[in-house]
């Protein structure tokens, strides 16, 4: 935390954080009692609409942890890691991949494209990175089928309220729709069963129904002609099945066992399904409360949450978005920031921070610090605004509204801070920063709640400053 007081108690889970200010202005957090009798859950959650530089973070966390843990979402994550002179766009892998020396799971919370995930594999095996030897797939995991995608296209393809959901068409919700129906649902243990064959066909049959009733296009249904569908899910199966098994067993005995565990989330809090801009969300629990039932893990072991979120807001896909700026200075914050999404390379809408958004998902994921991206956009202005509040119907607002079209009514009131102007890129400690950059840093503190342990000035790992969660989790950037 920046400024003043000079000591803030802050209590996390029975265990009491003291901030002191330091020279530069910024605060370290000290533990009360060691690391070794703390449990060892982090997570990362991003708290906007997605796109928050999550995948960067996690490979920048994940040699200080035993495992990490991919718990929700599926192929419409995108998680681009920059190492040195290498870039790796990830989208089923759990970002901790890149370290051969931390074990990385796929969890009951995943709805796995198998096809897609062997492509990444074959695309990582190909630049050294072997999957098979550090990462395991739950076997309660639902897959998604060709079907899914032919369902996911025409569905997307149907406005709501004269607006389209804005999927990415890889069959992610129509998935998570038959885990929750159940009749049609594939998970990855049906690979390796001897029945495999008989139910993967008899799906395949039925929805082959489905989709010709619904008008589905000649080439999609005949991606579905059942023995097609079993010649692929066969070739799933020899080239998955040793990596497949039993990953709440392998983890709830990690926690009890002590170790460090990371985990990491796709997408963001705003779009969670519960309690995201219903309809505008993705169809799983895609902020802090999807932790435990995507893992399978008690909320006892989970410690530490670092909230990601961009020093700016972006969006991809449809719904309301209230200080999108649709003019210059959106489009110049979409350039300097290469604001093209890892997925499908659509450009992303471009605003102001929302700091009723981000305070609303901070208080909703239980972040105990946030992770401030993106610095070095903002490094280009004279002027930024933040917003502070909405108004609607003429009424202040500080709470996020539930209803999309009431958020869609929202005018935001920003408050004008003063921009440093002057690169950041070559940060490398909070000493480095201009003092009216950490001004910019301490009201948001201010405005959200939650004091920032990590900031960004760019894609590379060496451009990443952690503050006071640097000593609060015993973590260093990587060199």
């Amino acid at each position: 935390m920046i400024g003043n007081p000079a000591r803030v108690p802050c209590q996390i889970d029975d265990r009491c954080l003291v901030f002191s200010v330091c020279a530069t202005g910024l605060s370290v957090a000290k533990p009360l009692i060691s690391l070794e009798c703390m449990v060892s859950g982090t997570c990362v959650i991003g708290l906007q609409w997605g796109d928050e530089a999550k995948g960067k973070l996690v490979d920048l966390l994940a040699p200080q942890f035993d495992l990490v843990v991919r718990y929700q979402g599926g192929a419409n994550a995108g998680h681009t890691v920059v190492a040195g002179d290498e870039t790796y766009k990830l989208h089923h892998i759990p970002s901790g991949i890149l370290h051969p020396e931390v074990q990385n799971f796929i969890t009951p919370g995943v709805v796995i494209n198998p096809t897609t995930m062997l492509d990444e594999i074959d695309g990582l095996a190909k630049r050294g990175i072997h999957c098979e030897q550090n990462m395991r797939i739950s076997e309660r995991a639902h897959l998604v089928m060709p079907w899914h995608i032919a369902e996911d296209k025409m569905i997307n393809s149907t406005a709501v309220r004269g607006e389209s959901i804005g999927t990415t068409n890889r069959g992610i919700g129509p998935c998570y729709r038959d885990k929750v129906g159940r009749t049609h649902a594939i998970r990855m243990a049906d690979l390796v069963q001897s029945s495999r064959d008989d139910r993967i066909g008899t799906v395949a049959e039925q929805k082959l129904q489905i989709l010709t009733k619904m008008g589905a296009p000649q080439e999609d249904l005949e991606s579905l002609e059942p023995q097609k569908v079993i010649n692929l899910a066969t070739n799933w199966a020899d080239r998955l099945e040793g990596m497949i098994g039993d990953t709440t067993e392998t983890i709830l005995t990690a926690c009890e066992d002590e170790k460090r565990i990371l985990f990491e989330g796709a997408q963001g809090a705003l779009l969670d399904i519960d309690h995201g801009t219903f309809p505008f969300v993705t169809s799983s629990n895609s902020s802090g409360v999807g932790v435990c039932a995507g893992a399978g893990v008690p909320p006892r072991w989970i410690n530490q949450v670092l909230g990601v979120c961009k020093a700016y807001s972006t969006r991809v896909g449809g719904g309301p978005f209230p200080t999108e700026l649709e003019d210059a200075t959106g489009e110049r914050i979409r350039t300097l920031g290469n604001e093209f999404g890892t997925t499908t390379g659509r450009p992303r809408r471009c605003g102001w921070f929302d700091a009723v958004a981000v305070r609303y998902t901070a208080r909703l994921s239980g972040v105990t610090r946030l992770a401030l991206m993106m610095m070095d956009v903002l490094a280009h202005f004279e002027e930024l605004k933040v917003c502070v509040a909405y108004e609607l119907d003429g009424e202040r607002l500080e709470t996020f509204p539930a209803h999309a079209e009431q958020l869609r009514r929202c005018k935001p009131i920003y408050e004008t801070i003063q921009g440093w102007n002057q690169p950041v890129d070559d940060a490398r400690g909070v000493e480095d920063f201009p003092e009216k950059a950490l001004a910019y840093v301490k009201r948001i503190e201010e405005l959200v709640g939650i004091p920032v342990g990590v900031l960004s000035v760019g894609p590379d790992r060496a451009q990443t400053i952690f503050t006071d969660a640097s000593d609060a989790l015993d973590l260093k950037p990587l060199s």
